[in-house]
């Protein structure tokens, strides 16, 4: 199962000081926008996403179609897919993508410890 490119995405309660530390760590600016408290951060292929405000726990982040600098694949397993899958194996989708769309979609499901697992396709 390829589920692309992964990250952490951090709730944190103040961006631009959560900035600045991973600043000091090492990372670089990818993408994002910080004037919408949101922001996304690289260091080698380690990727991370500052949102304040957004929502409550941290969430690992998978972006089927994407590899670790955003760039398109040439193929990829589309979430839809990826979420048939994830029932056929008896995992629960806690917010399913519409399996007759095509395109951005996203699901998102949480393991036995209850962490948060947001799989977010943006094309």
């Amino acid at each position: 199962m390829k589920l692309g490119a992964f990250s952490v995405s951090l709730s944190v309660k103040d961006i631009h000081k959560s900035k600045a530390f991973y600043e000091n760590l090492g990372f670089d600016d990818l993408g994002g926008d910080i004037s919408q408290n949101w922001l996304i951060m690289k260091n080698e292929n380690c990727i991370i996403g500052l949102f304040q405000g957004m929502f409550e726990k941290n969430i690992l982040t998978f972006n089927p179609g994407w590899d670790e600098n955003a760039q398109n694949l040439d193929s990829f397993t589309d979430v839809r897919e990826l979420q048939k899958q994830l029932k056929e194996k008896g995992i629960s989708i806690t917010t399913e993508a519409d399996e007759t769309s095509e395109g951005p979609a996203f699901i998102t499901l949480e393991d036995p410890d209850g962490n948060q697992i947001l799989i977010d396709q943006h094309r």
